[in-house]
């Protein structure tokens, strides 16, 4: 198998939070350029800017006008904003949200062109982005709808857990009418899929949750665990899938059970992430699963209140960067022992 290195694209999130200084933090070690070409889809100016409030004077970002001039020995950078650009640290501003899409859309055209081979996106704030050329929730929806993915899953991942979530980035009180027997089977299918092929695990072992206090108590808390999340376990093993439960989630996360499992299915957004970032706040990484490319990013969000101060930690956006690399090679791997170049690039097939 070719060992070539993977370009990897790097969008520059808001330009006020702290999405500079945890990718010149991650790019100032120079072990990253062995196994990979960073690409910063960004601005030159706003990156000079960054550096200089970091006083970080050992490192500069090679300007690039196209992934063809980017140099496999260097941390490059793609324009994507005009001069009149402003930084202000720790604002939500319209430059920001702006600068944000910009380097997006940048960033997704040379994927889908196959320029670069893999996708971290930088912390964006989901008000500052919304414009007429962008209403959705997050990078996830936004990817999916750019790549023709019809599902898709946001799943948490770090050295010790990975939780992937039925219901994202929608109010907590839709929750319960989007819990669906098909819905969590699409999920668990999209599950196992990528336990598979972008994690290498031959027969993943998944925990699901209930989605009630004490999934449900057998009815007293609840009826959706009886109605909706067994009949779908039961028929997701039934599809061969090594599915589990459902568990209460607080007795799940607080007994460490959840050590026992190759991943978890949460039935939303905060049942699955808070217990993840109470875990893996500094390692954790966000990878949306069932793209037919990949894309990874930090955990976190653009932390307005440390832009700035030298004192964001850089591990979320690292281990993210090699986790894109990993989940590359793994579905190349993947391609070669089936030999079927389709088997992981068709996004509904699942």
């Amino acid at each position: 198998m070719s060992e070539e290195k993977i370009k990897v694209g790097i969008t520059q999130g808001d330009i006020n939070g702290i999405g500079y200084e945890v990718i010149i933090k991650t790019l100032m070690d120079s072990r990253v350029m062995d196994f990979c070409t960073p690409i910063v889809y960004g601005s030159p100016k706003v990156a000079a800017y960054h550096r200089k409030a970091l006083n970080v004077e050992n490192f500069s970002l090679n300007h690039i006008k196209d992934i063809s001039e980017a140099n496999p020995k260097r941390a490059n950078i793609i324009n994507c904003m005009d001069d009149e650009v402003r930084v202000e640290l720790g604002k939500s501003t319209e430059y920001g949200g702006q600068g944000s899409l910009l380097a997006l859309k940048a960033a997704t055209a040379d994927l889908k062109e196959g320029k670069i081979d893999v996708l971290v996106t930088g912390p964006i704030n989901k008000a500052n982005i919304q414009s007429e050329n962008f209403s959705f929730p997050g990078h996830t929806e936004y990817l999916a709808n750019e790549f023709g993915a019809k599902d898709v899953l946001m799943l948490l991942v770090s050295d010790t857990l990975r939780v992937g979530v039925v219901t994202g980035h929608v109010p907590i009180s839709k929750v319960p009418s989007l819990i669906t027997v098909e819905a969590i089977l699409t999920k668990l299918r999209l599950l196992n899929k990528t336990m598979v092929e972008d994690f290498g695990v031959s027969k993943p072992k998944i925990a699901v949750l209930g989605l009630n206090p004490h999934a449900g108590d057998k009815g007293v808390i609840g009826e959706e665990e009886t109605n909706v999340i067994i009949p779908a376990i039961k028929q997701a093993n039934d599809e061969d899938i090594v599915a589990l439960g459902p568990y209460p989630a607080d007795g799940f996360f607080g007994s460490d059970s959840f050590t026992k499992f190759d991943a978890v299915l949460a039935m939303y957004h905060d049942q699955g992430l808070i217990p993840f970032k109470v875990i893996n706040f500094e390692t954790g990484v966000n990878y949306t699963a069932g793209l037919p490319v990949v894309r990874t990013s930090p955990d976190h969000g653009t932390a307005y209140d440390l832009a700035g101060q030298n004192i964001a930690s850089p591990n979320s956006f690292r281990h993210a960067l090699y986790l894109a690399v990993d989940i590359y090679r793994n579905r190349q791997k993947y391609r070669e022992l089936t030999a079927d170049p389709l088997v992981s690039h068709d996004p509904n097939a699942v």
